[in-house]
């Protein structure tokens, strides 16, 4: 990666810091009016990642145009509420905006994204039209199902979108996550433990940084007992990570009283 591009994703993190911090299951055909009686609050709107279920007009018939391209492997849309921010992923592109609830009713800003040209066309039209609809949103509820949370958005039209909840990293450990940036070596390293022989671990360091994305630090190298969710160690490959260190609400026996999720991949280099 180069340096300006590492200084810049590093630098807008810092900042951020400062500041403050169509895989579904198979669908209801239900199709019902939206209901002041439906659960509305923005905390729970924002403890979980929002997955595109089913979409249907105002009649309640599908409408099979919001099913995400075949070409994408069947990754769902995926919608998520922080901080006043909505984030849309699973596209080509990330894209996102501002929004505003009160009760019911919610309020979405026009959509802007990153500049990626993708490879597949219908994928690119596809992004564009949702990034179209959303700000078409006139109100939501939470509903609960068999399967979890259910949102349902309603738009100008009539039309709804019914969006499947799993549980953030936040929501499922309990905490807030504390960001760091760890330097993994090319290689594993010997560590000891009781019920593992010959165990490897990955071998990393902390990194620090100005609020300028500037390195201003780095710890010891050490063995790390634990995984970090979503990364995997390719051998001769090094890496600094932007991960979430949670602190666990509930700790499993012979677990770590942190659990450690990969945020981003900022820099990688062969050796």
């Amino acid at each position: 990666m180069k340096p300006l591009l590492l200084r810049f994703l590093l630098a807008a993190t810092v900042s951020t810091l400062s500041a403050c911090a169509m895989n579904a299951n198979t669908p209801s055909s239900s199709h019902t009016p939206m209901s002041d009686a439906a659960t509305t609050a923005p905390a729970t709107l924002s403890a979980y990642h929002w997955d595109l279920a089913e979409a249907r007009d105002a009649s309640g018939a599908e409408q099979t145009t919001w099913v995400p391209p075949k070409t994408r492997g069947g990754a769902p849309l995926r919608l998520d509420f922080s901080d006043q921010r909505l984030s849309v992923s699973g596209l080509c592109n990330r894209l996102g905006g501002s929004y505003s609830v009160d009760t019911n009713k919610i309020t979405i800003s026009s959509i802007v994204g990153t500049m990626m040209a993708c490879n597949d066309e219908g994928v690119m039209q596809y992004e564009q039209a949702v990034g179209q609809r959303l700000p078409q949103a006139t109100v939501w509820k939470i509903s609960e199902s068999s399967t979890g949370p259910r949102l349902t958005l309603g738009f100008t039209d009539g039309a709804q979108w019914t969006l499947a909840g799993t549980p953030t990293d936040a929501t499922r450990y309990g905490s807030t996550g504390e960001i760091q940036f760890l330097e993994v070596a090319s290689q594993r390293v010997a560590c000891s433990h009781p019920l593992i022989p010959n165990m490897q671990c990955l071998n990393v360091r902390e990194i620090q940084y100005d609020a300028t994305g500037i390195k201003t630090g780095q710890g010891d190298w050490q063995a790390f007992y634990n995984e970090i969710e979503g990364y995997v160690h390719q051998p001769g490959v090094r890496n600094v990570l932007r991960i979430k260190r949670y602190e666990r609400a509930q700790v499993p026996a012979d677990a770590s009283r942190y659990a450690y999720v990969l945020d981003m991949v900022v820099e990688s280099a062969q050796e």
